[in-house]
């Protein structure tokens, strides 16, 4: 389930536009690393919720930003899973 989360994480970030021919697991999303703004994590947000079923809270945003490319999905594949145990 990671593999296909993180597959589909840098697919929506290349059709946003972004570089992702350096992008790994510990690209940071935020400034450092793929450098996505407010408006693009939401953006960005929003496709993997409508994806994958999930609903990110509102104060998670900030957190976002400061996770990597790996950690998201991590955090992705997690809840998706716990979200398929308690179907």
């Amino acid at each position: 389930m990671r593999d296909e989360v993180r597959a589909f994480v840098i697919d929506q970030l290349a059709d946003m536009n972004y570089d992702v021919e350096d992008v790994d697991d510990n690209t940071t999303l935020g400034p450092s690393g793929v450098d996505l703004e407010s408006l693009a994590l939401a953006d960005l947000a929003v496709r993997v919720e409508d994806r994958y079923g999930l609903k990110f809270a509102d104060d998670e945003s900030e957190k976002l930003a400061l996770m990597t490319v790996g950690e998201f999905t991590t955090m992705v594949a997690d809840r998706v899973a716990a979200n398929s145990d308690n179907a």
